[in-house]
């Protein structure tokens, strides 16, 4: 099978609380009993493969470069997109559009409009990273790699959840929890798969601990996370965040999480000083 099955067959056993087996021949498999299988991979490379622009076969070995550089039906943009040009349309009329495209032709006060638009998304990413520059500036920083371990409710119908073990950081101890979908009942059920956790203080503080954190991936893991910058003042009273959600790209970045043994992530811990 393809990886992206494998990883999906290996997430939904992890859901169900079942052991992964084949599809076809129903024995056990997992990242550590399978391989690579390079010789069929070789096979399948050349075999015919249909492009999904112009609906021509070619070997899967070149159909990606074709896709990309060579199709006359893939679909492309206009070269004046970074002005406000909205275009997509197939490779080979990319020429009579841009012949005929009307914003060269706009005056400065319509593009200034179209550009300011453009720049408020620039501007959040911006944002974010000068607040993480900001926040390494802090004169109390700490970081740890944590790893989330698989555990089941005690309910009838049980749920799986990930926990840390205490960690301490900052001179405080922590711990990690973090759930699948919002904890709802079946998400084997569903394509889209999400992960949120929450930060817990377990130390008790004689005053209010304001605190930024974020997660990203650990060193090892290959998984694509935005970074997101959380805000909480941690009490004795109040000693948990909410549930937010892991910032990970999209289903397919979760799979390869609920697939692994373990979730191994690097957490960051910024005290925030009055």
């Amino acid at each position: 099978m393809c990886a992206g099955c494998f990883i999906h067959l290996l997430a939904d056993a992890r859901l169900k609380e079942e052991q992964a087996t084949c599809p076809n021949c129903r024995c056990e498999i997992s990242k550590s009993l399978c391989c690579r299988n390079l010789a069929v991979e070789k096979a399948v490379s050349e075999l015919p493969s249909e492009c999904g622009f112009c609906l021509c076969q070619f070997p899967r070995s070149i159909l990606e470069r074709h896709q990309k550089e060579e199709c006359q039906d893939r679909v492309t943009q206009c070269k004046y997109k970074r002005i406000g040009c909205p275009w997509h349309g197939p490779f080979h009329e990319l020429t009579v559009h841009e012949a005929a495209c009307a914003h060269p032709t706009k005056t400065g006060n319509e593009l200034m409009e179209i550009l300011d638009e453009m720049d408020q998304s620039h501007r959040k990413e911006m944002q974010l990273y000068n607040s993480i520059f900001s926040l390494l500036s802090f004169e109390k920083i700490g970081y740890t790699e944590v790893q989330f371990r698989p555990y089941r409710t005690d309910d009838f119908i049980t749920r799986l959840y990930y926990e840390t073990p205490r960690f301490t950081v900052l001179n405080q101890t922590w711990v990690l929890k973090a759930r699948v979908n919002d904890s709802e009942r079946n998400p084997n059920l569903s394509c889209k798969r999400t992960l949120s956790f929450q930060l817990l203080l377990k130390s008790k503080v004689t005053a209010p601990l304001e605190c930024s954190f974020l997660l990203l991936k650990g060193p090892y893991d290959d998984v694509k996370i935005s970074p997101v910058i959380y805000h909480f003042v941690f009490t004795n009273e109040s000693n948990e965040t909410d549930y937010v959600p892991l910032p990970i790209v999209d289903s397919v970045e979760c799979n390869k999480l609920l697939a692994a043994k373990n979730i191994n992530l690097r957490l960051f811990l910024f005290q925030i000083q009055k």
